[in-house]
């Protein structure tokens, strides 16, 4: 049958042609090149890694943030032990001179002073300076000046958030710090968004380096129940919506759509803040801990412990009888 033809060669004669005799595969440097194979397609997980991650702060926990590296040069840690808070205790220098020296403890009462900012629930003005702090650090100690792209959506003469002109020298000269802080203040207390929309707003800055997409990001990654980007025009009264969702849209593609944001590298962008803060004079004032303060933090750690303890005390067992009050009854037709 015609099935037979399949499964034989047939014998050339004359030997093969010279067309079809077997060529080597070429050499590229020194090895031989194959042509990739089209049924196979990476998992998705392997094209999300990029080959820097590990150089990328706003991913890798111990890896310091760029706004670390970019003010280390203007960084000004205070020298004393009362200005770092490091200890309370003092050495008592009216012993003998034979005498080894002791430590002189006051009373605990009156030297505990708090901030009210926590990782769970940062304080909203100190994080607002904080971060503005850290963009101002990011734009003037940038690198490759000369060789700076802008993405049309991000270029403020073409989508203009004021009907104001820009004046000429803004286009050659670095804002300031209170410039910068004015612009995200007004944001923030105008679609009243929390401290921790602006932690993450820094995390986004440092994967793009964009203010206005990332905070428009953060608040909708953050809160349940985020700000429209029609409020947003609202706020900045010389925008349109279809800018706006533009902005939005390209931003997520600069992001490659990585929103994702573990609770290690929030910590981490939090206390390198405070340690920002403390270096440039811009601690929170400290308040004495005083009867109602306590009682409102007792208050907190008992909640926290009833949410806990009960986890925690529950005792393993072979059988499910112990789980009857917890569970509900079954119904049995």
């Amino acid at each position: 049958m015609g099935n037979n033809s399949c499964c034989v060669r047939r014998r050339e004669e004359g030997g093969k042609k010279k067309s079809q005799q077997t060529v080597p595969p070429p050499m590229i440097n020194g090895r031989e090149f194959s042509a990739p194979n089209v049924n196979f397609l990476p998992h998705i997980s392997e094209r999300e890694i990029a080959d820097n991650e590990d150089q990328d702060p706003s991913t890798d926990p111990s890896v310091q943030p760029t706004f670390v590296e970019r003010s280390k040069s203007e960084m000004r840690f205070p020298t004393s032990v009362k200005d770092s808070r490091r200890s309370f205790y003092v050495l008592d220098s009216n012993n003998l001179i034979h005498a080894p020296c002791t430590l002189k403890k006051s009373n605990s009462c009156s030297t505990i002073y708090l901030d009210d900012s926590t990782i769970s629930q940062p304080h909203l003005k100190n994080s607002i300076i904080c971060i503005s702090l850290a963009i101002f650090y990011h734009i003037t100690n940038r690198k490759n000046r000369s060789q700076e792209r802008l993405m049309e959506i991000f270029e403020e003469r073409i989508h203009p958030i004021s009907r104001e002109p820009i004046p000429f020298e803004n286009l050659s000269k670095d804002p300031e710090h209170r410039q910068i802080y004015r612009f995200i203040r007004t944001l923030f207390h105008a679609a009243q968004l929390t401290a921790e929309c602006a932690i993450i707003t820094l995390v986004y800055v440092e994967r793009l380096r964009i203010v206005l997409g990332a905070i428009m990001l953060a608040s909708k990654v953050w809160d349940d129940q985020a700000v429209w980007n029609v409020d947003y025009c609202q706020i900045l009264h010389d925008t349109n919506v279809d800018d706006m969702n533009e902005l939005e849209r390209q931003f997520l593609e600069c992001l490659e759509f990585n929103i994702n944001v573990p609770s290690s590298i929030y910590a981490k962008y939090y206390y390198d803040l405070r340690t920002l803060a403390i270096a440039n004079d811009l601690q929170l004032p400290l308040q004495p801990l005083y009867k109602e303060r306590a009682a409102r933090l007792e208050a907190l750690s008992r909640n926290f412990e009833e949410k806990v303890a009960p986890v925690a005390n529950l005792v393993r067992s072979m059988s499910a009888e112990r789980l009857k009050e917890h569970g509900t009854r079954v119904i049995i037709p």
